[in-house]
């Protein structure tokens, strides 16, 4: 059952995957490399050229502008002087970005950016910042987090 939910997800997520992997196709010129990583469940491109450091999502692709997804990050809440959180593996926080395309499809960037877009205020990116931590929890919260 868990294996045909995450083909479907795989299948409702392929719009924004599409726009990933063009995405990520046009930085194999300029010294981007792909892999697929089963643990992270995408297809991912690193040491993509564009963007300001860090990784972004899209559907099943990983664009990362380091040279893997093992590197430390900290969490939004952190950043903003919100909490004190340790630091939490990058892929870890993309692989939950990539559980929300697979559950919203097509409707994630809509909804994710309707939400608060790139900052603390996102219960998407807070959700992510969670299940790095903890290892469950990529769906926002219900509650409001203190």
């Amino acid at each position: 059952m868990r294996g045909l939910a995450l083909a479907l997800g795989t299948i409702w997520a392929s719009p924004w995957t599409l726009v990933g992997l063009l995405a990520g196709i046009a930085g194999l010129p300029v010294g981007a490399s792909l892999r697929f990583s089963r643990r992270d469940r995408a297809l991912v491109f690193l040491r993509w050229p564009w963007g300001p450091g860090g990784a972004m999502t899209l559907g099943n692709v990983i664009l990362a502008t380091g040279k893997d997804l093992d590197v430390t990050c900290v969490t939004y809440e952190h950043r903003a002087g919100r909490c004190s959180h340790p630091s939490v593996r990058l892929g870890d926080h993309e692989r939950a970005h990539v559980y929300q395309y697979m559950l919203l499809g097509p409707l994630f960037v809509p909804v994710y950016f309707l939400c608060g877009g790139i900052s603390v205020r996102n219960p998407f990116e807070r959700a992510a910042d969670h299940y790095a931590m903890h290892g469950h929890g990529w769906w926002p919260a219900t509650k409001p987090r203190r």
